[in-house]
Parts: structure tokens; C-alpha cells; sequence
């Protein structure tokens, strides 16, 4: 089976969170002016788009991106259906069967646009990340800009992950894809001293049957 695309296209038009530097690719230097290249660059912030959060991302003594672990972004993952949940808590994952699971990315919603800033954001709590601990999962990947309220200034849902041991990617486009198991790549780049990094995140189907919530 074919690799399926997660990733949001960065573009002029693609949300950020309010505030943060905005997406912008320049030309800054045409073919015609070199006389043998094309040089383009890039201005944004590291949490526009599909992007994973270092813990430094939220704790000043966290881990910075260079300083991450391959083998948590590479790997087999499953992905369940909770559409609209408001919540992503122990009582949700419960629902599931998560035996085993490495990697889990929740699908919230049935279309999503890259082109607009939620305004509401179903939180992870702190019961819910522990329950994942428990389970052996180093990384939780939500279809939405954060794991936590837009408007928070504590970040519960980020420390509760942190020291939960368990790894934080966000903003992956789950609309077309379909419950079940997959092998997942969502490689930072090496960027030494960062607090995040955008992803090209990719799935591929492992096989075996759909995981739905009971």
C-alpha cells in the first residue's frame, strides 16, 4: 500500500496561532538572476502546520529538538476515531483498545481547514496522558494545532505529556484516513536549540483490522 500524506502543505495561507510569525517563502533569487538556480527561503514559526513540540517547547530545562529521539517519530502506530470529542482524557482512551500501542494519532474531526484557527481545542488532561504512560505510549498525535486550550497559559496538557514521558505531534491531517494500524515517519528536522520543528509525517498501512471505540 502507498504512503499516505498527513502533512499539512505549507503555503501563503495556512493558519498559525495568533501572534506567532506567520508563513512566507521568497524568492530571493531567480534563475534568471543567478544564471543557474533558483534560491528560495523560508520565514515561520516552528509550530505552524504539522510540527512536533520539543519539551523545551514548554519547560526552559526541557529537551530541545537535536536532542530528541528518532526512534520516537519512526514506527508503528494505530489511529482511532473520537469526532468531536471535547476532551482527550483516561475515560476516551478507554474506549479503545490501545493494548500494545506505540504511536497513537486521534482523529477529532471529519474536515479539517488548514486555512483557519480553531477556536476550540479538545485539551489532553492529566489523567489521560498517565493512562498513556501506562500503556507504553511515547507519542500522541492530534489532528489540531495543540494539546491544549488555545487560550491556555499553563499548558496542562503539554506538562502532563512531558512528564508522562510521552512525545507531542500536532496539526496532522487525519480527514482521510481510516482507523487502524499503520507504520508512521515524522521526522523533525535537526535543528539544534529549537523548541519545535515542522514534520513531512507519512503513514502506511500495516494490515490487520480497524480499531474502533467500543
Amino acid at each position: 500500500m502507498a504512503w499516505i500524506d498527513i502533512t499539512q502543505p505549507l503555503n501563503e495561507t495556512i493558519a498559525h496561532w495568533p501572534g506567532d510569525r506567520a508563513f512566507s517563502y521568497t524568492l530571493e533569487a531567480s534563475k534568471e538572476e543567478t544564471g543557474s538556480v533558483n534560491i528560495g527561503s523560508v520565514s515561520m514559526s516552528l509550530h505552524t502546520g504539522t510540527h512536533i513540540d520539543a519539551p523545551f517547547h514548554f519547560n526552559s530545562d526541557g529537551t530541545q529538538v537535536h536532542e530528541l529521539s528518532l526512534k520516537t517519530y519512526i514506527g508503528p502506530a494505530r489511529v482511532i476515531e473520537a469526532l468531536d470529542a471535547k476532551v482527550l482524557n483516561e475515560d476516551l482512551f478507554r474506549r479503545y483498545s490501545l493494548s500494545g500501542v506505540k504511536r497513537l494519532l486521534v482523529k477529532t474531526k471529519r474536515q479539517a481547514n488548514a486555512h483557519l484557527f480553531p477556536k476550540v481545542l479538545p485539551p489532553v488532561t492529566e489523567d489521560g496522558a498517565r493512562y498513556l504512560s501506562t500503556l507504553g505510549v511515547c507519542l500522541l498525535g492530534v489532528d489540531v494545532p495543540s494539546v491544549d486550550e488555545p487560550e491556555s497559559k499553563t499548558l496542562d496538557g503539554h506538562h502532563a505529556l512531558g512528564r508522562a514521558g510521552v512525545a507531542i505531534l500536532e496539526n496532522a491531517r487525519l480527514e482521510h484516513v481510516e482507523p487502524g494500524d499503520y507504520e508512521l515517519i515524522a521526522l523533525p528536522l535537526l535543528i539544534e536549540g529549537a523548541d519545535g520543528s515542522p514534520v513531512r509525517a507519512v503513514l502506511k498501512s500495516a494490515g490487520g483490522g480497524n480499531e474502533h471505540g467500543e
